[in-house]
């Protein structure tokens, strides 16, 4: 089925803005939603495209205006963008100007060297692609996907101040950076004018690398905001490993997950996370999703999804009260970081 087959296009919730609360991003003027929607996977063409529509659709209606890709989506490389670029022609172009859309380059893509790294044509010429392949003029926000320790950061920082200087994206933002590394890029920039509006690194109960490393201290120095990727840890953050590794699961066909990892060592914390949810009328999900927005200095979770009922769900984190002292601190004992993830 192509997207050229749907019938007609779609007419957004009036009630979009109602549902979802929005949070600054750092020292700029720009609100994202405290949920953004990541379309790192499922949105490949090993997909069914009617799907990735009705999600993206969905994520909009219940107010998630943020829409996070990078050229490295799919598969294969690209594809994601070029989903999305389908739903913003069909459906989405009279609403272009309430949508963020943000976009990566720097991880490679092939074995070209000019696909790959933080060089200025590396970094320019893939943002032409993803503007070709997103089917807009420009993106909201444009990332260094990770470090390249074998290009000067002032060839980066440079590249992306003359993305916003070109009117082909409207921020810049870097990815993976250490907290050395994303103050020196915030430094770069701002002596060219230019601020660093976000830092996209991994956070999760069982991943505490931003507060271990001072990212977060670094973020509230430098006024720029977190978006935070995998809070769910790959899904072993969800009730789904507590017994058995289902047919089908991340952790059977993932490079990002191994079975190996889901040992009785995490299922024994995975399961009292899980029973601290319960208590609190939630899901293990939500549970995680609210920890890592407890912190003012994240602006917004990265979620992904494989249905509707699965946005449902973890927008619904948002609804339940506030984590208590007491909480934090059996979420504290029983997330210990590493967990399931060999770090």
């Amino acid at each position: 089925m192509t997207y050229g087959a749907f019938e007609k296009t779609h007419a957004a919730a009036d009630d979009r803005y109602e549902r979802l609360a929005y949070r600054r991003a750092g020292r700029s003027g720009l609100d994202l939603p405290a949920l953004s929607l990541g379309l790192w996977q499922k949105f490949g063409t090993d997909y069914p495209p009617e799907t990735q529509r009705e999600i993206i659709l969905h994520a909009f209606d219940l107010g998630i205006t943020h829409f996070d890709n990078a050229d490295r989506y799919g598969p294969p490389h690209r594809a994601a963008q070029k989903v999305f670029g389908r739903v913003l022609a069909r459906d989405l172009a009279p609403y272009r100007d309430e949508l963020v859309l943000s976009t990566k380059a720097g991880n490679a893509i092939s074995p070209s060297p000019y696909h790959r790294g933080g060089s200025r044509k590396s970094l320019l010429n893939s943002l032409e692609h993803s503007l070709r392949d997103l089917g807009t003029d420009y993106v909201d926000v444009f990332y260094h996907h990770r470090p390249d320790p074998t290009t000067p950061l002032e060839e980066t920082t440079g590249a992306l101040a003359d993305a916003v200087r070109q009117g082909k994206t409207l921020y810049v933002g870097v990815s993976n950076y250490t907290p050395e590394q994303a103050h020196e890029a915030a430094e770069l920039l701002r002596a060219q004018g230019i601020q660093l509006l976000v830092h996209q690194p991994r956070y999760s109960i069982f991943d505490r690398t931003p507060e271990r490393s001072g990212l977060i201290d670094t973020a509230a120095a430098d006024g720029f905001g977190l978006v935070v990727y995998s809070p769910l840890a790959q899904g072993l953050l969800t009730d789904k490993y507590l017994q058995d590794i289902p047919e089908g699961a991340r952790a059977t066909n993932s490079a990002f997950l191994k079975p190996d990892v889901i040992d009785a060592t995490y299922r024994e914390r995975a399961a009292a996370l899980n029973a601290l949810a319960k208590e609190r009328g939630q899901s293990l999900a939500q549970l995680a999703i609210q920890w890592v927005l407890r912190r003012p200095e994240v602006t917004s979770a990265l979620i992904g999804a494989s249905s509707t009922w699965q946005l449902d769900h973890n927008v619904q984190a948002l609804d339940f009260p506030e984590l208590t002292d007491e909480e934090l601190k059996a979420i504290d004992e029983h997330g210990v970081h590493g967990t399931g993830l060999g770090l």
